[in-house]
């Protein structure tokens, strides 16, 4: 079970770790990058602890013109299970 939900404007963009941040009760920083984001991550994860956060955002933002230019015979098809 996730930790918290937290807003993706409640978190803080950190340049050094190239990730969204947002405290942990441990100390640390839950940890989420862009890219997880594009491909419709939604978990921030601690890398001190076992704890993790649920981040809510609209991944509309994360994708922006990338989608509109994407060459068909270069997608992959994804497995779901």
């Amino acid at each position: 079970m996730s930790y918290d939900d937290v807003e993706i404007e409640d978190m803080e963009w950190n340049d050094e770790l190239q990730s969204y941040t947002y405290p942990c009760p441990c100390g640390d920083l839950f940890q989420i990058t862009k890219e997880e984001l594009k491909i419709g991550e939604e978990i921030a994860r601690c890398p001190s602890c076992s704890l993790y956060i649920t981040v809510i955002y609209n991944l509309e933002d994360f994708l922006g013109d990338s989608k509109k230019h994407v060459d068909p015979s270069k997608q992959q098809p994804v497995a779901v299970a």
